[in-house]
């Protein structure tokens, strides 16, 4: 075989060496271009996974979109729903601002016919106005004379006692106690032995005190003891009120004299529950 090479023309020999050469390159150009098929497979691929990645981002803020689109709309409903709240709240104000006027206006309408009835009622001058009564009341626990009750006087047309106990009771319930002390007065002038006599003479005591009028409250609920000892809730009520009163005035002695005449004159009162426990505080020793 070398020898047959040998002695072969040198351009056979060239032809050989090619082909020889040749055979292998077919082989490597293919695994080049399948290499190749494969790294743009797997850019591809990344470019996918990259695109799935911005889908699944673009998912995620539509998402968080309507979130942010139902929240709002939440809102907004609440907004209108609170709007027509205070709206309703207020026509409802408007209502009863209406209604207290349209009250206050028949209010005026029957004290001015009350005025006119005091002022026909008032005696002529020159008539001699008849001489106080004496009172028989007993003196308080700490010695305290009340004052008597006014005479009674006539009471002018129209006036009946259940309309101005109610009108009094009605100025009191609202704080109006520059017009409750005078309502519940003139209930005691002109009917001084009505049903709710005891307790016209109580409230005018718990009107001077919520006005802070102590000293006049007083005198109110000693007016109470002495006027109307019978009635038992009133009477213990005045004792106990005025007790308080008297506490708070820092007289402790007359307090607490107060406190024992309710608790040993009227032990089955509801107020002398009250008495009982003031005159527990009174007794402990002060820390």
């Amino acid at each position: 075989m070398r020898k047959t090479l040998l002695h072969a023309p040198a351009g056979l020999i060239l032809l050989v060496v090619s082909l020889i050469w040749a055979i292998p390159a077919r082989p490597a150009a293919a695994d080049r271009e399948h290499l190749q098929i494969i790294a743009d497979i797997r850019m591809l691929q990344e470019q996918a996974q990259q695109l799935q990645a911005l889908l699944n981002g673009l998912g995620d803020a539509l998402k968080a979109l309507n979130t942010r689109l139902d929240e709002q709309t939440a809102l907004e409903r609440k907004a209108f729903a609170d709007g027509k709240v205070q709206t309703d709240g207020i026509s409802s104000d408007i209502r009863v601002v209406r209604e207290k006027a349209d009250e206050t206006n028949v209010r005026l309408g029957s004290l001015q016919q009350e005025l006119e009835s005091l002022r026909d009622a008032l005696p002529q001058p020159g008539v001699q106005a008849p001489a106080p009564t004496t009172s028989d009341a007993a003196p308080l626990p700490d010695g305290t004379v009340p004052a008597p009750p006014a005479a009674a006087t006539s009471a002018p047309p129209g006036i009946s006692p259940d309309r101005l106990w109610s009108t009094s009771y009605g100025d009191y319930s609202t704080g109006n106690y520059s017009l409750a002390i005078p309502g519940f007065e003139s209930y005691l002038r002109y009917f001084p032995k009505g049903a709710k006599a005891a307790d016209c003479q109580l409230y005018i005591g718990q009107s001077y005190e919520a006005d802070n009028k102590l000293n006049d409250a007083i005198t109110a609920y000693d007016r109470v003891i002495a006027n109307y000892s019978t009635s038992t809730e009133q009477a213990a009520t005045a004792y106990f009120k005025r007790g308080m009163v008297l506490q708070q005035l820092g007289q402790i002695d007359r307090a607490r004299q107060s406190y024992e005449a309710a608790v040993s004159q009227y032990p089955t009162a509801a107020s002398t529950t009250l008495a009982k426990q003031r005159l527990v505080a009174l007794s402990a020793p002060a820390r």
